[in-house]
């Protein structure tokens, strides 16, 4: 594969999706400091992306964020807790954020989406750090996941490793669907039903539509008919995911990328 300006173009869209699912990690992980609502209030969110999810998602952060007051921390403190931690009274309190909830009938944690989740990190010598201490079917460790993948996309690409790009990319595709798509359509409902800041039905909104583009955006990589030089080329981009849109809008990777939540088997952060 030849570094020319076509490849650069699909190293940007990369550059993208590594920013957008870093993003989607931190603010699912855990709630928003201060570091992250400034960064956040210098975001240019882009508009008619042509998805109405990632617009709806767009929207709604902007115009929570051009409201924001002193006690603005402290109500997305308490905003996080009931959509994500809830009461504690039963498995319907919340928009409980783990895979295992949505996909076992009695909705508890530590179920067989969880034990195949782990699998699959093993596979891809990837380990969950001993300081996480909840489900590793967690959304965040999921989305930690693409993000980590993106990133071994990115040094194939520069390296010219077209097999090792195809093979990273079908294993995205492939943990996309069986796992993200399979079961986030219900926490995100639950989180427009449980929500009661703009700030969380937008994380929710826009969730769901970097997903549903994000997928498309493999398919379309992935099709055999077009696994070709076109792939390179400038409509791969028009997806909602150009670096342009995504990464140059204020956001670092020290705040995005955090202390990391995967590791290599060696304990270094894979990023």
């Amino acid at each position: 594969m030849k570094m020319d300006e076509q490849t650069y173009g699909l190293e940007a869209i990369m550059k993208g999706r590594v920013a957008t699912y870093a993003l989607l990690v931190r603010l699912y992980r855990r709630e928003v400091d201060q570091e992250l609502l400034d960064e956040m209030c210098e975001m240019r969110f882009p508009v008619g992306v042509g998805n109405t999810e990632l617009d709806e998602g767009y929207r709604l952060f902007h115009a929570y964020l051009g409201t924001v007051w002193e006690r603005t921390l402290t109500d997305l403190a308490v905003d996080y807790a009931r959509v994500f931690l809830g009461n504690g009274m039963n498995a319907y309190s919340a928009a409980y954020p783990f895979e295992s909830v949505h996909t076992s009938s009695k909705r508890l944690l530590m179920q067989d989406a969880r034990d195949e989740i782990l699998a699959i990190y093993r596979a891809n010598d990837l380990s969950v750090p001993e300081s996480w201490k909840v489900g590793e079917d967690h959304i965040s460790l999921e989305l930690e996941f693409m993000r980590i993948l993106t990133e071994r996309v990115l040094r194939a690409l520069r390296d010219e490793g077209e097999n090792d790009m195809m093979s990273l990319l079908r294993t995205q595709y492939n943990f996309l669907m069986d796992h993200l798509v399979s079961w986030t359509p219900m926490l995100f409902a639950e989180m427009m039903k449980f929500a009661q800041t703009d700030f969380y039905r937008a994380l929710a909104h826009l969730t769901a539509g970097f997903l549903a583009t994000d997928r498309e955006f493999l398919e379309d990589l992935l099709d055999e008919d077009v696994l070709d030089e076109s792939l390179l080329a400038e409509d791969v981009s028009d997806e909602g995911l150009s670096d342009e849109d995504v990464s140059d809008e204020g956001l670092s990777d020290e705040v995005l990328s955090d202390e990391g939540l995967l590791a290599t088997e060696t304990g270094v952060v894979d990023d």
